[in-house]
């Protein structure tokens, strides 16, 4: 793991070069403090040299002076450097996310991710930054104040370096304990995320029921979640810090009296003494900032942890052999097809159809019988395992086609419309970005949506609101017909795309998508079977098995599954058309 976090400094090696010389030397300066406060007790005070004690202090303010601009350096573009690895991070992580399949998403609440791409690479951002500054600015402090301390008194200073081992031992205890901890709060937080994402998603069926008290209730359970973790990643943070901070202090108490003692035995002079007690705090000092650092870096390790888990999700991929669907005529066929989300329960049994180019195939059948599944298969969302049959497009097996050549190829309209922040033109032309003006109004035209739009204040540029909640469900369904026909594809899935609206709207949206439906390809999902009697086939899909086909007048013949449920259907519609 550390090998890959290294592997994000590359870009900024030159940078991170600078940087590291500027904490340098200003390790470096910090050392001359304490020789000039040695030369001025032991030489320049007791010999009189008035102008070389100016002098001394004028080149050690100046020194500061260098420093000031040394720590500006490292503040500025050290931080920059870790918002710059950041931000290839969120970058590599967000282009990791495109590519997973749809059993990630299956699997992993919107909350949890957005707080991976947050505030977990915050985290590792100031990493970034202070580790390396830290750990070469503490360890050439402790190295050249050992070393200095050495030369005024090898034996005073052994003694005190005694504390070192135990200091070491201290931190790698807590340390442990601390990890864990922190761990486990950045876990609490992710579900905090993710329940704030629900929550504020669907704040208006929330509403609808009256439910904003449970609610909340499941936001304090989680909140208290997250109190309870903080509590013991503090309380581990809080026995390390003391702990730690109580050894430091036994340093000065082993310089208070052995240096006591040996200033008078007289083996040092006080001007040693002095200087002895400047020079361990500038050993101290970095010692204090490692023990601190260890907070960060567990940190900025847990949240680099969580980047990786997600950027070792095995994320969707080609065949080897995988070639780009071409001149698409829309031929599709279901061919002995089974598959199972969960191994222990089957979808789909042994589905075999065949659609001819520019034909329309209705699927039929109580809810939850692997029709919607078909739908999924056929632009290659869920794979289908060897032995489990095999989907064609055109003879071509999709397994060995490109998934992106497969998918600009199907255009899908769902019941469930889904419009992204922005404009109505910018939701349209994600169909196709590069259409020109008169493409996109041209598609509205043909959703029955463009009427509509030009009665708008600012037309195409009309703000829709956050998943289109300014539009109504009849609107945000023509606005997603209109992209697909920008999108001009060879085969089409309409998957329930009517089956949530009023009688008078689907009128309009039904219009809309028998335009689209021309010369298309079509597969179609329907529980209102009135949308579908001109349908050139219709299979009914129960218990993932297709268990009657033909056209309408056939299967209302044959005194089948498909009589029974479009009986049933109408007879319910003429109820409500009588109590009406």
């Amino acid at each position: 793991m550390l090998k890959r976090f290294i592997c994000y400094y590359k870009p900024h090696k030159k940078m991170l070069a600078l940087d590291m010389l500027a904490s340098l030397l200003i390790s470096v300066i910090g050392m001359v403090y304490p020789v000039v406060t040695n030369k001025m007790l032991n030489i320049y005070i007791p010999e009189k040299m008035y102008s070389t004690i100016v002098i001394a202090g004028v080149i050690v303010l100046a020194l500061y002076i260098v420093r000031m601009a040394l720590r500006y350096f490292v503040q500025y573009y050290g931080h920059m450097i870790g918002v710059k690895m950041q931000s290839q991070m969120r970058q590599d992580l967000f282009a990791h996310l495109e590519k997973q399949p749809f059993q990630f998403y299956d699997n992993h609440e919107t909350g949890r991710i957005m707080t991976r791409i947050t505030s977990d690479l915050f985290e590792v951002c100031e990493l970034a930054h202070h580790g390396p500054e830290n750990l070469l600015i503490s360890t050439v402090m402790i190295l050249l104040s050992f070393v200095y301390l050495i030369m005024i008194d090898p034996v005073l200073t052994l003694i005190i370096f005694t504390c070192v081992p135990i200091l070491v031992v201290v931190t790698l205890y807590f340390r442990r304990a601390m990890s864990r901890a922190f761990d486990d709060r950045r876990k609490s937080n992710a579900t905090i995320n993710a329940a704030v994402e629900s929550s504020v998603t669907g704040i208006r069926v929330t509403k609808a029921y009256t439910n904003s008290k449970r609610e909340v209730e499941k936001f304090r359970e989680g909140d208290k979640e997250f109190v309870d973790a903080s509590r013991r990643a503090y309380r581990a943070m809080a026995m390390f810090h003391s702990s730690t901070s109580f050894v430091t202090d036994v340093f000065n108490v082993f310089i208070l009296i052995a240096g006591g003692l040996f200033l008078y035995s007289g083996r040092i002079s006080f001007g040693d003494y002095s200087t002895f007690i400047v020079s361990v705090n500038l050993f101290i000092n970095p010692v204090n900032t490692l023990i601190g650092f260890m907070e960060q870096f567990q940190n900025g390790v847990s949240g680099f942890k969580r980047f990786v888990e997600i950027m070792d999700a095995e994320p969707e991929k080609d065949a080897p052999d995988a070639v780009e669907l071409k001149d698409v005529q829309g031929v599709i066929e279901f061919r002995n097809v089974t598959y199972a989300y969960d191994p222990s329960k089957e979808v789909l049994h042994d589905i075999n159809l065949r659609l001819e180019k520019g034909r329309k195939l209705a699927l039929v059948g109580p809810s939850g019988g692997g029709k919607t599944t078909l739908c999924h298969l056929l632009p290659n969302f869920y794979k289908l395992q060897d032995g489990d049959g095999s989907i064609l497009i055109d003879g071509h097996d999709i397994r060995h086609l490109t998934m992106e050549s497969v998918r600009r190829n199907i255009g899908i309209v769902q019941q469930e419309v889904f419009l992204f922040v922005g404009t109505i033109r910018e939701n349209i032309l994600y169909g196709r970005p590069n259409a020109t003006e008169e493409e996109v109004y041209e598609a509205a035209k043909r959703a029955n949506i463009h009427d509509y739009v030009m009665t708008l204040g600012k037309g195409y540029d009309t703000e829709i609101g956050e998943r289109g909640v300014k539009l109504s469900g009849g609107q945000k369904q023509r606005l997603s017909i209109a992209r697909v026909f920008l999108k001009n594809p060879a085969i089409l899935i309409l998957d329930e795309a009517t089956s949530a609206l009023d009688n008078t709207t689907e009128v309009l949206i039904q219009q809309a998508l028998d335009e689209l439906c021309k010369g298309r390809t079509t597969l179609v999902v329907a529980h209102r079977l009135s949308t579908i009697r001109n349908a050139d086939e219709i299979a009914v899909v129960m218990n993932g098995r297709v268990t009657e086909r033909g056209t309408h007048e056939e299967l209302m013949a044959s005194d089948g599954t498909y009589k029974k449920l479009y009986s049933l259907q109408f007879r319910d519609n003429d109820f409500f058309e009588y109590t009406a």
